[in-house]
């Protein structure tokens, strides 16, 4: 099975890593290395599948401990606690319901007491769900989606400010459909676009304590998500309208977030929202 075609497949939501066909390049096995973040403590949303899993094992890779905030897929939470732990870092597993404030507060003071602190912030949670028409998306669905993928970075981020000290990093996941749009995303798209403004707007208002604010906006990415939302005739040809005719694997971008993370690299970056396409041209740009 090659990256450009794979066949019809649909899960229950919020899906599964194992259940996919092919499985996602998420594992970061031939990534080495060095030091760039060694001794930092990081929190990841959404840190146990997908683009979560391989930031937390490339963090680990470069020597941070690494919290990971998920739903309740403890089966992938545990796989990637294991690459976490191979490379000797610790790993924190932080199960609960991004969509409630409480326990967004929750899994910051959890880091906080048991990796010592934090210098790296990955908010990353997300859920989206296709609608036919904008009259399918009912209200319920507008609000949830806005709690999980825009309300807990705000409120993570709220909880963690008090605790970044300067030198501090935070790393959003935004979307090329925060940039573009997409009619069947319509709420997905809202939140993503309010991300990367978000994301600007606390860059310049964090940038006199010496943190640093930036944004991984990504174009299809093979992770649970995909099967488990959309149709299976969709999976089916997922990615191949880009330039390089494939959906990016996991792994393809994780280094975007070392990047973004590692001071020694981007010290003078900061409110950017570096967009991975797979060869389009940033909307807009």
């Amino acid at each position: 099975m090659t990256d450009r075609i794979r066949p019809p497949q649909r899960q229950e939501p919020p899906g599964s890593t194992a259940e996919m066909d092919p499985r996602p390049r998420d594992s970061m096995t031939e990534y080495e290395g060095r030091g760039l973040l060694a001794g930092q403590r990081a929190l990841i949303t959404g840190g146990d599948s997908g683009i979560g899993r391989a930031v937390a094992i490339a963090f680990a890779k470069e020597g941070a401990d690494v919290a990971i905030a998920y739903l309740n897929e403890h089966e992938d939470a545990e796989y990637t606690a294991g690459r976490v732990r191979a490379e000797g870092r610790q790993c924190l597993l932080l199960p609960g319901d991004l969509a409630q404030p409480q326990q967004c507060r929750d899994v910051v003071e959890q880091t906080l007491t048991g990796l010592g602190g934090l210098d790296i912030l990955v908010n990353n949670a997300a859920t989206q769900w296709p609608v036919d028409r904008p009259e399918d998306l009912t209200e319920e669905q507008w609000l949830h989606t806005f709690d999980v993928n825009i309300h807990s970075y705000f409120r993570v981020t709220a909880a963690a400010l008090p605790h970044l000290k300067e030198g501090a990093t935070i790393v959003n996941t935004g979307s090329v459909n925060g940039l573009r749009g997409n009619k069947s995303l319509i709420d997905y798209s809202a939140t993503k676009g309010a991300i990367h403004a978000w994301t600007y707007a606390m860059a310049q208002a964090l940038a006199g304590r010496g943190v640093r604010v930036n944004c991984v906006a990504p174009g299809p990415v093979w992770t649970p998500l995909i099967p488990s939302t959309f149709p299976p005739e969709k999976v089916e040809k997922f990615g191949l309208q880009v330039p390089m005719q494939r959906a990016a694997h996991p792994d393809d971008l994780a280094p975007s977030y070392v990047f973004l993370a590692a001071n020694k690299l981007s010290s003078y970056y900061t409110g950017e929202v570096l967009a991975a396409l797979g060869g389009e041209t940033t909307p807009g740009g």
